[in-house]
């Protein structure tokens, strides 16, 4: 069984590479500028943009599954239309997807969002990646769609390495005090991952952690698992601001819990120091 991993040089996709190979799955993946660094995976360039790329690449690797855990931020042609493309593609290969989605596809509410809710996005991201998401739905009816929140890993996220920006002073903003989400570590959102891949599982899970936090209290959690002064952490509202986006955005991940082996670890237990 040959996996591709769209996206394999990027933060998600560099742990799923690295535990693909350390179980001994034929791994493949993609990179868009540079190789990863996973030793053992073959290495592929791809654009999502690209369709004659795409369809030589999936002739050429003749994946059993694929993992889209690509990252495009708010590109439409990337997250969008490429996810769309990417289903497509899939769908008339007969190709197993494990697509990666997350929490902005979502508007914010005091209640929790399960596994049954509809995107309802109000960001330029989270619309790309609810276009995308839906695609998958509808074209691959043997498909996962897991939404995740923000993924921390052991010092190398984006959000672990502006917490230290900060606290040093050489970048300046605030962590929001209205702005709530699900931390995951990368290490069980990949092995979760994993786990479905190699299922007969479909539909739609929640690859969330089952604590919810501010990004303020995020960042204090990394701030003292690193020896770090958190006192140094401006504060703020994102409803202050003119960002897009939701506010309180809580993934509910309990059916997706009872289904899994793989154990998603709440962020005050994975950040202890």
């Amino acid at each position: 069984m040959t996996v591709l991993i769209v996206g394999g040089s990027g933060h998600l996709g560099t742990e799923l590479a690295r535990q693909g190979r350390a179980a001994g799955r034929d791994t493949a993946a993609t990179f868009h500028s540079r190789p990863g660094e996973a030793p053992g995976v073959t290495w592929h360039r791809l654009d999502l943009r690209d369709p004659t790329r795409l369809r030589e690449l999936l002739d050429a690797v003749e994946p059993s599954a694929v993992i889209n855990a690509s990252s495009g931020g708010a590109d439409w042609a990337i997250t969008a239309e490429g996810g769309v493309r990417l289903a497509r593609t899939a769908a008339e290969r007969g190709i197993r997807l494990v697509h990666v989605s997350t929490d902005a596809v979502f508007a914010g509410r005091p209640d929790p969002y399960d596994e049954t809710c509809e995107p309802d996005p109000v960001s330029p991201y989270g619309a790309a990646k609810a276009t995308a998401e839906t695609a998958v739905r509808l074209l691959c009816s043997d498909a996962v769609v897991a939404r995740t929140s923000l993924i921390v890993g052991d010092g190398r996220s984006e959000h672990e390495r502006r917490v230290h920006h900060l606290v040093a002073g050489t970048r300046r903003g605030a962590l929001f005090t209205d702005d709530v989400r699900c931390p995951v570590h990368v290490r069980d959102l990949a092995a979760a991952l994993w786990e479905l891949t190699g299922s007969d599982a479909t539909g739609v899970f929640h690859l969330a952690g089952p604590e919810a936090v501010t990004r303020h209290e995020l960042g204090t959690l990394i701030a003292r698992r690193d020896g770090l002064d958190a006192s140094r952490l401006a504060t703020g509202r994102r409803a202050d601001t003119d960002l897009p986006g939701g506010l309180r955005i809580v993934l509910d991940g309990r059916a997706t819990r009872r289904r899994l082996a793989t154990r998603l670890r709440g962020v005050r237990e994975f950040l202890a120091g």
